[in-house]
């Protein structure tokens, strides 16, 4: 497929995924091989080109949902593919950053159906692949930015710092009794939904946009960025090991407070009792205990709650992407990507 035809026609989204990943993977391997050679490995196994030896494999590498909304954003509002390449691989960097440093945190034993990399590598190299990969993407967008890049650097920066911020709240929620459901979602503002915005907002910016259609596909990458934690976290209860490729009841043996849960505490019922005496208890959760604590929450309120605040957030950010768009056909495809990112299996 050529840049210029991609998009174009009735593609599914999951042909706006594969386009995608096409199109950046080139540019993200000669990103990853200027590295230093023990990061250049650790990097390379946790995007699934090679396995722990530097063998070449094709494992699932990910969605690279976050450089599809960058290359979409730029044509939604008239620019090319091209001239946004650089800012979807430096998003695909620090997206796939935060994964190690999250698997690392959480001690999560699978990411993508395989072993995560502390685990084949130690927690010292992970983290070390992870801060390179993070520098990575600064050095990415700073060469290949054009005209703009010192803007879109710094904007990348400021979208890292968020996703820092509501990372180190999630892990503090954990040593909390409870915690209010709009410390929660402003957590996940941050740690999740501040790089989908910033994805549209590069993209607009590499596609020369003004500040107000900008700022309105920033608006339409925070709206999807919680819409798509909150189906994240409905998955992280109720989703199966094969669909997800994460081990299963992980969010609830490690007393996450997920919004499924932070929902059902605020309910106020029995089941919400319930469930926060399991949260408070200082002995580790049993594998056997998972299901009834599933239940609780489900008894509580929180899994319908948070289905329905996904569908909100949806809603609000197809209002931002109706202000913003001047491309119909581009726009039509990026709306057909936040909804299969935020209607996943759960």
């Amino acid at each position: 497929m050529t840049l210029t035809t991609a998009v174009t026609g009735e593609r599914s989204a999951e042909d706006v995924l594969a386009w995608s990943r096409s199109l950046i993977e080139p540019a993200l391997r000669r990103a990853v091989d200027t590295l230093p050679p023990l990061m250049r490995r650790g990097a390379g196994y946790h995007l699934g080109w090679w396995d722990q030896d530097g063998g070449a494999i094709r494992a699932n590498p990910g969605k690279s949902i976050r450089p599809a909304l960058v290359l979409l954003s730029a044509l939604t509002v008239g620019g090319t593919a091209e001239a946004a390449v650089p800012a979807a691989v430096a998003v695909e960097l620090v997206h796939n950053f935060s994964l190690v440093h999250d698997d690392v945190m959480d001690r999560d034993p699978v990411r993508r159906h395989r072993p995560t990399a502390w685990t084949v590598f130690g927690t010292s190299d992970a983290i070390l692949f992870g801060d390179a990969m993070l520098a990575l993407a600064s050095r990415v967008l700073a060469d290949g930015g054009g005209a703009t890049a010192s803007i879109a650097v710094g904007w990348l920066n400021d979208s890292v710092l968020a996703l820092c911020d509501g990372q180190s709240a999630d892990l503090a929620f954990e040593q909390r009794t409870s915690v209010r459901l709009d410390e929660c979602l402003a957590m996940v503002a941050g740690k999740t939904g501040a790089l989908l915005g910033g994805s549209c907002a590069l993209g607009a910016l590499a596609g020369g946009a003004d500040e107000a259609r900008v700022s309105a596909l920033r608006r339409f990458g925070d709206h999807i960025g919680l819409a798509f934690q909150l189906v994240d976290d409905l998955l992280g209860i109720w989703g199966a090991p094969e669909v997800t490729g994460k081990s299963a009841g992980n969010d609830l043996r490690n007393r996450k407070k997920s919004l499924p849960v932070a929902a059902a505490l605020a309910a106020d019922t029995a089941q919400s009792r319930e469930l926060a005496a399991y949260y408070a208890r200082p002995e580790p959760i049993e594998a056997h205990e998972l299901d009834h604590m599933r239940h609780l929450v489900e008894a509580a309120g929180g899994r319908r709650w948070t289905q329905r605040e996904a569908g909100r957030q949806v809603a609000s950010a197809v209002e931002c992407l109706e202000s913003a768009a001047c491309e119909p056909e581009a726009a039509r495809q990026l709306l057909d990507l936040a909804n299969l990112i935020t209607r996943r299996r759960h």
